[in-house]
């Protein structure tokens, strides 16, 4: 059994290539031809009988019917289930738990399998071809569980390798056909999980979720939990928060306890709900406020009904007590008055559970939620048992606030995450659309993984869908944390692609749906308005709507060669959220352009207005399509969620067309002329329009627009003032008519020169000034190799650094796709120790050329990361050339909540930095780690103040040529 223990080791990590079709097990043991010394497990017409003990636990009975279904959904041939050994067959499926299955024990005790590995772990399994198992049998298929939920996960892992999508029905993923289904020999092994408790809270469930569980199960009732429980463990999660808006698990259906037990579901109540009852219980049943100060009798009594009720159950107990409606918990906003109560309170439920489940508490799994003024009692000094789980919290936006220290890693009940995909509250909801890019999710994670936070990960996903892709790379993550690393994040989303929709178009599947969310992470749906993006400066708007309608060209490509039986599960997965983030971009985007259209008299702002009201439309029959139509109506009610007309934090109650303004127009042609980087329009405005400067360095081109004022035709003419200046009418359709700006640099004089762009017609002449920059002989060869040219601000990509230097281990890395860029540079491992000047620390160098001396401000764009490490900020070290390096901090004292607000709609923070430099020319910008957890996306070096936009200028590459 030496092979077996070396497989053991090996398998334990998850495989992300794109070779098949499972992402649980990470080796793909299942071929669809026979080959001698395979396992026939459908083979000539016939399938494999299914044996099982009736005395396993029920969930392992519910996980083998489901085998059988599976089985059936792929060949068409349905095995039969029995009890015993006596099957007719000559090749049998076998099965079950240790000390569960006789016909388990019975091999392992003739030592027919080595189940040491396995052998008192969590939630392990093992697979193997057990050759003459039992007298008649010639072959046998094993699955053997450590525990309850190992089988079962084992059993999943089967119908997930045969071609089952853990979304078979969640989002009706195609089944493929299989006239055969073969299981190489091999031991194959899993487990256990790096995280103990992996699991989902369903919330913010209204409209969507509560609307179509009433209308297709008639509420949250045990038919609708069959489906969650199910998908739970298909995806190895082991933990659910149950749906609470109004909803009570333990009451909505008395059935749902047992349920979740019989599959094998872990079962708590949300932070704000302790001791298994959920908030809606209190409202219904509940006697006075909620306020243990004033009503503890009552409390302690309804406390202890819920623990009564459920104590049979496998639960994790939420302790502690917050306000009612998950609000701050009243009492006068005294800090260690509510620290003193919060300690009676954590007391007095302890005795509880130890009178109603199990005389010793520490055996009794609890956790405490460190979530929002609940983490400052606790940095105030309230602790709890060390038995109990600290679950520290991100601040809703995906970014965790806490992590535990080399101390607090030493407590017996560990420590967890509770994580968003979905809120409710500040600066807004977003609960519509997945804008959860899985880079971002892995960063974070990673850092609980590397920190100890281990015990419980649980994700808030609100109505479950559309959160398919982050829910389910949440749960596989959490189940071996080590094995999927930051490079392998995009061959994941590959391999789930395969999986669902088949190898052929994987790879560009997986884009589009990495993409789609990268997107949405920019800035979430529900924070859009009309001036997010630019209309003037870097053309940002124009290439936002750009790459989202390209990526819509691409979705939409794909899903006409999809097969018709796909295209159910397409729809939801991928291209509906493209084309539905793509819409409300579209919209606001033409609003703005509204806005600004009309400010300046143009035509075209009533063809902005009659966009925003088609986009809205289109927005409309989107929703409806998802609502109505895919799947004949299955899904109707998911998509109810409003996204559309917020003006303050909370949702609007319906989806409101944004108010838009149209030009009375006169009959007539006259036109008016706007530049780049301007509002203005000429004529009619002083001084004239100048473009932003040219530099031969920087190679910009910039626009001109001549744009109706009204209803007739324009005619106009133009002509430069120099031949070295380029003018090219735009190729691509505007509805104002815009003319490309260049320099010919090989003709342009040396240094600099003014210029001109004439624009004549009926309206009248406009001149358009110029100034084109183009560098000496001497300047080109001191810039080669550098960024930045002769003006503007330089705009670096953090990942094109010319030079990384590590320290030891410890150094800078890429974390592909993070952000706002193609690649976020962070350093690892995470948890180095800090380094602060003058201390050798690993850097990054990026040479740039700087056109004048003097004050020159260095931005560093960085995820929104918070200061998750206590005492620590969350700092970097600047120099320019040999000065020695400042330290800036991202949290450089108590952070406002207008300044955390910025940084979660934008998903980034800004560190600011002011040198002063005595030369032009050649110098080299240093950046130095002083803590990790910083994820470095962009550089922008600027010696004026930068013209607002979202994105700021674009990245530059280096100087690589003389001109």
């Amino acid at each position: 059994m030496i092979l077996c223990r070396a497989i053991a080791v090996f398998f334990i990590a998850m495989s992300i290539s794109i070779a098949g079709p499972s992402l649980g097990l990470g080796i793909d043991f299942v071929e669809n031809r026979y080959s001698p010394g395979d396992f026939p497990l459908v083979h000539e017409g016939q399938a494999a009988p299914l044996i099982f003990d009736a005395a396993d636990y029920a969930g392992v009975l519910l996980a083998g019917k489901d085998l059988q279904g599976d089985i059936e959904r792929v060949t068409g041939k349905k095995p039969e289930i029995s009890k015993t050994l006596g099957s007719n067959s000559k090749s049998v499926i076998i099965a079950g738990t240790l000390g569960k299955s006789a016909a388990i024990d019975a091999l392992v005790k003739a030592g027919k399998i080595n189940v040491s590995p396995i052998v008192g772990k969590w939630e392990s399994f093992l697979i193997t071809v057990v050759r003459n198992p039992a007298l008649g049998v010639d072959l046998a298929l094993v699955i053997v569980g450590s525990d309850k939920r190992g089988t079962i996960f084992g059993l999943y892992e089967m119908s997930e390798q045969i071609g089952v999508s853990p979304w078979y029905w969640w989002a009706d993923v195609a089944v493929p056909h299989q006239d055969e289904i073969c299981i190489r020999s091999g031991e194959y092994l899993q487990g256990p999980p790096g995280v103990k408790y992996r699991g989902i809270f369903l919330n913010d469930e209204a409209p969507a979720l509560s609307g179509w569980a009433k209308e297709k199960f008639g509420g949250f009732n045990k038919e609708f939990y069959k489906k969650v429980f199910e998908l739970i463990l298909r995806l190895r999660g082991n933990y659910l928060w149950p749906a609470m808006w109004g909803n009570a698990f333990n009451e909505d259906d008395p059935a749902n306890p047992q349920l979740a037990d019989e599959y094998g579901i872990v079962m708590g109540t949300s932070h704000h709900e302790p001791m298994l009852r959920a908030q809606a219980e209190w409202k219904k049943h509940g006697v006075g406020p909620w306020n243990y100060a004033t009503n503890q009798a009552v409390l302690k009594r309804f406390w202890e009904a819920g623990i009564e009720r459920n104590r049979k159950f496998e639960s994790i107990v939420t302790i502690g007590m917050r306000g009612d409606g998950d609000e701050p918990m009243v009492n006068g906003g005294d800090m260690s008055a509510n620290s003193q109560l919060l300690e009676r309170i954590i007391r007095d439920q302890r005795g509880i559970l130890s009178r109603h489940v199990n005389p010793d508490p520490t055996k009794v799994p609890q956790l405490w939620a460190l979530y929002k003024e609940v983490l400052e009692y606790y940095n105030h000094g309230l602790r709890v048992p060390d038995d109990v789980t600290l679950l520290w919290c991100d601040d809703n936006w995906g970014n965790i606030r806490r992590l535990p220290t080399a101390e607090e890693r030493k407590r017996s009940g560990g420590a967890g995450v509770y994580y968003h995909f979905d809120y409710v509250g500040g600066p807004r909801n977003y609960k519509w659309i997945n804008t959860n890019p899985l880079p971002k999710v892995w960063e974070q994670m990673n850092l609980a993984h590397q920190y100890g936070a281990n015990r419980i990960w649980i994700v808030n996903v609100g109505d479950l869908k559309p959160m398919e892709v982050p829910m389910e790379f949440f749960l596989r993550m959490a189940w071996n944390p080590g094995a999927l690393s930051k490079d392998d994040v995009s061959k994941y989303t590959q391999r789930w692609a395969a999986r669902e929709f088949g190898r052929q178009r994987a790879v560009e599947i997986a884009e589009v749906v990495a993409t789609y969310a990268k997107y949405n992470g920019w800035r979430k749906p529900e924070l859009l308005s009309p001036e997010t993006f630019s209309l003037i400066h870097y053309r940002e708007a124009e290439l936002v709507s750009k790459s989202w309608n390209d990526l819509l060209a691409k979705a939409e490509s794909i899903d006409r060669d999809l097969p018709e039986v796909q295209k159910a599960s397409f729809y939801q997965l991928v291209l509906h959220p493209v084309r539905a983030s793509a819409t409300v971009a579209d919209l606001y985007i033409a609003l703005g352009r509204n806005k600004l259209y009309a400010s300046q008299g143009r035509a075209s702002a009533n063809v902005e207005a009659a966009r925003v009201r088609e986009l809205f439309e289109r927005d409309k029959e989107i929703t409806d399509h998802y609502n109505r139509k895919i799947s004949g109506g299955k899904w109707n009610h998911l998509m109810d969620q409003t996204h559309i007309g917020y003006t303050g934090w909370q949702q609007p109650a319906v989806n409101i067309l944004p108010e838009v303004t149209e030009n009375q127009l006169s009959e007539n042609s006259s036109y008016g002329v706007t530049v780049e980087g301007s509002v203005d329009m000429w004529p009619g405005c002083n001084p004239d329009p100048s473009l932003p400067r040219f530099d031969s360095l920087g190679r910009q081109r910039s626009y001109v627009e001549v744009c109706a004022l009204g209803t007739g035709p324009v005619d106009f003419k133009f002509h430069a003032s120099h031949p070295w200046i380029k003018i090219l009418p735009d190729v691509e359709k505007h509805q104002d008519q815009r003319l490309w700006v260049d320099i010919d640099w090989g003709t342009a004089p040396i240094g600099e020169s003014e210029g001109y762009v004439s624009i004549e017609g009926g309206a009248g002449t406009v001149k358009v000034h110029l100034t084109a920059l183009r560098a000496t002989a001497d300047q080109e060869r001191e810039a080669k190799g550098c960024f930045g040219g002769l003006s503007g601000p330089i705009a670096i990509a953090a990942k094109d650094a010319v030079k990384s230097v590590a320290v030891g281990q410890v150094h800078w890395d890429l974390i592909p796709d993070y952000g706002r860029a193609k690649a976020g540079v962070s350093v690892f491992p995470v948890t180095a120790a800090s380094i602060l000047p003058p201390a050798a620390a690993p850097y990054l160098e990026y040479p740039v050329y700087l056109a004048k001396a003097g004050n020159v401000d260095v931005d560093a764009i960085i995820g929104s990361t918070l200061d998750f490490v206590p005492g620590r900020g969350l700092r970097l070290a600047v120099s320019i050339d040999d000065a020695p390096p400042e330290v800036v901090d991202a949290f450089p004292g108590k952070e406002s909540e207008s300044r955390w607000g910025n940084a979660v709609k934008d998903n980034i923070r800004i560190l600011r930095l002011s040198h002063v430099i005595d030369r032009p020319g050649r110098h080299v910008l240093r950046i130095a780690m002083v803590d990790p957890g910083v994820v470095l996306q962009k550089l922008i070096i600027h010696q004026e103040p930068l013209p607002p936009s979202y994105f700021g200028p674009p990245e530059v590459g280096l100087n690589v040529a003389s001109r």
